[in-house]
Formats: structure tokens, C-alpha cells, sequence
């Protein structure tokens, strides 16, 4: 796994042992970046979930002006900062649970990537807390990956938000949502 481009290219990142995370196979994160590489620069970044902060650090090394990383688990937490620490971006990493951290923004996000264990509720109270909570600006983004997506549609159905592109790879795939 490496940043794909932008000031740290090329540079290779730490992963997790073990199954505590999914890391995104550089493909599929470059397809991604390449789908909104046109909403990075200047943004504010949230990853949501982080593990390795493999999806925050590209975006901030493609120009982001802030990136936030939030991580709760120590394993993950570890290797995250040794990745900031190779890469030398600049991002801010919260070491605590994602309502927590929603709950201390003081900024709107831009771009908001949630990828959170499967076979979970967290995209439908992630999103929702987001929405209650006020963090995201009219036309900011979110981004969802998920193995289920049928599920998580139907999940996310009565939140305020729509629906405004889909992407598979494999069997991964990514739900762009913006609010209503």
C-alpha cells in the first residue's frame, strides 16, 4: 500500500496485521481519488474509521487543506501515526470514537470518507449523527465503502441525504451521498 500521488507519492505505507482492517487495494483508491480529485484541493477531509489513514493521507498529500483522521483503536492508532510520520503530512488524527469526535468539529467537512467494519450499523449512525450534529456544509460530500451495498441503502433511506453516484470494484463498493 502507497500514496498513489501528489507531494508524498510514491512513498509506501504501514498496514495492520491480521483482520482488524480492510486496507483499500491501491486500484480501488486510486479510482476513487480519481472520481473526485477535482473536489480535494482546499477541502476538508474526513476519514472516518481510518486504519492505517491510507484514504486521509492521499487526500492530504493531493491538497486537502485539512485532513482529519479518527481512530479508536490502539493497533490502528499506532500505525496511523507512523504513517504521518513517513509521509510528513500534515492531518489531525483524533484517538477516540467517531461521536466524540463529530461532536468537537468546529468546522464544516467537505469531504467525509466513511469506511467502518462491516457487517455494522455504523454508516447509517455515522451519517446520521453527521446530519444532527450539523458538520456537513450544503454541497459537502460523502463517501461510503461498504461489501453490502443492498443493506446500506436501505439503512440509509430515511436519512436526509441522496443518493448521487454508485461505483463497484470487486466487492467493494462506494455510495456518494449529498444531503437533501
Amino acid at each position: 500500500m502507497r500514496i498513489i500521488s501528489g507531494k508524498a507519492r510514491g512513498t509506501k505505507l504501514y498496514t495492520l496485521e491480521g483482520d482488524i482492517t480492510r486496507p483499500t487495494l491501491d486500484r480501488v483508491k486510486e479510482s476513487l481519488f480519481n472520481i473526485i480529485q477535482n473536489d480535494i484541493v482546499g477541502s476538508s477531509f474526513l476519514d472516518m474509521f481510518s486504519g492505517s489513514g491510507a484514504i486521509g493521507l492521499e487526500a492530504a498529500s493531493r491538497g486537502a487543506k485539512e485532513v482529519i483522521l479518527c481512530e479508536k483503536n490502539k493497533e490502528a492508532i499506532s500505525v496511523i501515526k507512523k504513517n504521518i510520520e513517513k509521509t510528513h503530512l500534515d492531518v489531525k488524527l483524533y484517538e477516540m470514537p467517531y461521536e466524540k469526535m463529530l461532536e468537537s468539529l468546529n468546522e464544516k467537512i467537505d469531504i467525509a470518507y466513511i469506511d467502518p467494519p462491516y457487517k455494522t450499523d455504523l454508516v447509517y449512525e455515522s451519517v446520521k449523527k453527521m446530519l444532527d450534529l450539523d458538520v456537513l456544509g450544503s454541497e459537502s460530500l460523502i463517501i461510503v465503502e461498504t461489501d453490502e451495498e443492498e443493506r446500506i441503502i436501505k439503512q440509509i433511506d430515511e436519512l436526509e441525504v441522496e443518493i448521487i453516484n454508485k461505483r463497484k470494484y470487486g466487492r467493494v463498493h462506494f455510495i456518494f451521498l449529498k444531503r437533501k
